[in-house]
């Protein structure tokens, strides 16, 4: 699927493309559910002896849930790759940089996808700015309305302390 034989990457640049089924086990343990196929285009190119670069981007959309009243989501997802493939193993491993095992003639690209997709995926997710959330108390959608609970009753033991911010306010004009 997201293989490149280095040898014809020596001999010229290799172009990637490939769609990724939402239910592949790449996506395995992923915050969100794709509602879409991934699909990834790219250039992958020797970049000096041992080093090969990968330009490329994906796109897909994850069906999410809003954080604040749990309703479903449709989100896209897009991300530029620029990742660097490398044969020396003394090279620091850290973002966007990949270590290719000795004696490797096919590159498998998919971990490296899995991993950027990963780090794409949204962490917070809302429907809207403007969200109202669910009620705290029985918990209906708040976008819909009122929810009909009564009023907070405000607890005394409070009432000196909110007195005192009162008298700190500044005066109204």
């Amino acid at each position: 699927m997201l293989r490149v034989a280095l040898s014809e990457v020596r001999s010229g640049a290799v172009e990637t493309v490939a769609d990724v089924p939402p239910d592949h086990p790449m996506f395995q343990g992923a915050e969100w559910p794709l509602a879409e196929p991934l699909h990834i285009t790219g250039r992958f190119s020797a970049a000096g002896e041992g080093k090969y670069y990968w330009r490329a981007k994906f796109d897909t959309t994850v069906r999410a849930e809003c954080r604040r009243c749990l309703t479903e989501v449709l989100l896209p997802v897009h991300q530029d790759l620029q990742l660097l493939f490398s044969e020396d193993e003394e090279i620091p491993e850290g973002e966007g940089v990949y270590v290719i095992p000795p004696r490797t003639q096919v590159l498998e690209l998919t971990d490296a996808v899995r991993e950027e997709f990963m780090l794409a995926e949204p962490r917070f997710v809302e429907c809207r700015p403007d969200c109202k959330g669910l009620c705290g108390r029985c918990g209906a959608n708040l976008n819909d309305g009122p929810c009909g609970c009564a009023e907070p009753q405000t607890d005394p033991r409070w009432d000196a302390l909110r007195k005192l911010a009162q008298d700190d306010s500044p005066p109204k004009d």
